[in-house]
């Protein structure tokens, strides 16, 4: 699975970056593409089955572009996986894309965990910082866990810087008992 997600996913990269696309509007286009196979089991359920025609599966997709002012690009790109009857990898898709535009515009994705909500000052922070860290633009994604108890975590990729309180503590009894 991960690599038919990675294959359309560099495919579809290749095309919002020659067009000149938004990514972030192909993005919000493919999720609400996405949100509807999700919530309509019919709709899964005709562009699926193969007892439908191409033809038919294509003139929903339209009514579905036309209604909700879909790209012709990202409308292409949801005839071409109903067509190779690969639109249940939508979401891999998605997240793949997503990984990729972010590499290849040079973004890193950071994952900021804190104890607390964290304002829009330190919100700026912790992205300069992360910036300053990767020498990259961040796109951050915050969330809480109260078990810090302060601080906050950071997930860049797979490397984790832990400043939290509780990733201090948990350090300190380690040393204390000698692992």
């Amino acid at each position: 699975m991960a690599s038919v997600a990675s294959t359309y996913a560099r495919a579809f990269a290749d095309v919002v970056l020659s067009a000149r696309l938004s990514a972030d509007r192909s993005i919000a286009e493919l999720r609400m593409i996405a949100g509807l196979l999700a919530e309509s089991s019919d709709l899964r359920r005709v562009w699926e089955s193969p007892a439908i025609p191409a033809e038919q599966k294509r003139r929903v997709l339209d009514v579905i572009a036309e209604r909700d002012g879909v790209s012709k690009q990202v409308r292409n790109l949801i005839a071409v996986l109903i067509d190779h009857r690969r639109i249940h990898f939508l979401e891999p898709i998605i997240t793949q894309l997503e990984k990729e535009l972010d590499a290849r515009m040079g973004f890193a994705e950071a994952q900021i965990t804190s104890a607390r909500e964290l304002g829009d000052a330190e919100k700026r922070e912790f992205e300069t910082q992360v910036e300053k860290l990767t020498g990259k633009k961040v796109r951050a994604r915050y969330g809480q866990d109260t078990s810090l108890l302060g601080g906050a975590v950071l997930r860049i990729g797979s490397t984790i810087y832990d400043g939290s309180v509780k990733g201090q503590l948990e350090r300190l009894r380690e040393e204390i008992s000698g692992n």
